[in-house]
């Protein structure tokens, strides 16, 4: 019997969480109060430290939830001795490729790394460990964490949802096994079109993270901002733009029933919807502030550069992403400051930009 078919018969893979913050913390305790063999892998030291002395502990909306696990530190990566038939990618996506690099010794022959993440990850583990041993991933779970030990899941698992494709079509038999461990955190839907999956969440990725930070608000008060929802919907049109362009088919994901529209814009704006009246609350931050608000750089030239980049590989401008990258890089140099006076330069950019050309969609 192959070892991959024996895991996944007897349902006790060893599993690392690699990158263990607000999302990878509250998915793992759900693993391992689900009785499955889960180590923690994490870069913030004091992090560690307090899982080891306290556990995991995480606030969900109804219920507060606490789980022991073994918790590392990248440094003691090299001091594995067996390795992990799965690891759950849960980093920032531009440490995708050296975090994969510095965990690849540490992962089975036949394993797989998951990327749950933000971006088109699943093409830099690919590039570390092979297609073969990658799954891409998309995830919709709202949660924040700024206390050691502690998270805070803004969405149950009813709430969650993930989508998982195997990149390499040869291994997409063995994703249902992957699925069914992830179902302990939430919805999972399998796909055989994850580079579409994939798109669909950059795209509204990039229509609510970077810019709703820009404004150092809540993704539903960015939203409410007179105005500022056609911007964040143009960010969006023009990352569809780029999805279509590079390939990607329009797919339902988070939940959302299969496609009735043939209107690419339409769809940004059912999935821009869905995520601020399923996955979001009144004090929901995206990731991109709460980076931000921790003194980090974002995921900005992951989201919202890379639909700048694929339209300008087709000769075609993307002004509204543009205009937020080089707002969202200043805000990082220290040269802006977030803040709600930010919308009225982009509300009136996104304008005249309308104004003086047809939608990009169009």
């Amino acid at each position: 019997m192959e070892r991959h078919v024996a895991w996944a018969v007897t349902g006790n893979p060893k599993i690392a969480f690699v990158g263990t913050g607000a999302q990878g913390a509250s998915i793992g305790a759900d693993f391992a109060l689900a009785g499955l063999d889960v180590t923690f892998i994490e870069q913030w030291p004091a992090h560690v430290e307090a899982i080891r002395e306290n556990g995991i502990t995480v606030n969900l909306p109804t219920r507060t939830i606490n789980a022991k696990v073994p918790a590392l530190h990248f440094c003691q990566v090299a001091e594995i001795k067996q390795k992990f038939d799965l690891i759950f990618l849960i980093v920032k996506a531009y440490d995708t490729t050296w975090v994969t690099q510095m965990v690849a010794p540490v992962l089975a022959k036949d394993g797989f790394v998951i990327g749950l993440q933000n971006g088109m990850t699943h093409l830099n583990i690919a590039s570390v460990v092979g297609a073969e041993r990658t799954i891409g991933a998309v995830i919709e779970i709202a949660s924040n964490m700024f206390v050691p030990g502690i998270t805070n899941r803004q969405n149950d698992q009813e709430e969650s949802w993930f989508a998982l494709g195997a990149v390499d079509a040869a291994q997409q038999h063995r994703v249902e096994d992957v699925a069914k461990l992830l179902r302990c955190s939430g919805r999972v839907e399998v796909t055989d079109d994850i580079k579409s999956c994939k798109w669909m969440k950059l795209v509204v990725n990039a229509a609510e993270l970077i810019p709703s930070a820009i404004l150092n608000l809540p993704l539903a008060d960015a939203a409410r901002t007179p105005g500022f929802l056609e911007v964040m919907r143009q960010a969006g049109y023009e990352a569809m733009q780029a999805a279509l362009l590079d390939g990607a088919t329009i797919v339902p994901i988070i939940g959302l029933p299969p496609i009735t529209t043939n209107n690419p814009e339409r769809y940004v704006d059912r999935i821009f919807d869905e995520v601020l009246k399923t996955f979001s609350r009144p004090d929901t931050l995206t990731t991109s502030l709460q980076d931000w608000r921790k003194g980090r750089r974002a995921e900005i030239q992951e989201v919202n550069g890379y639909a700048i980049d694929i339209l300008r590989k087709f000769g075609v401008e993307a002004p509204i992403n543009q205009r937020v990258v080089e707002i969202a890089l200043d805000i990082e140099r220290g040269v802006l400051e977030a803040s709600p006076n930010n919308a009225s330069a982009l509300i009136e950019f996104g304008a005249n930009r309308r104004d003086g050309s047809s939608s990009p969609l169009s």
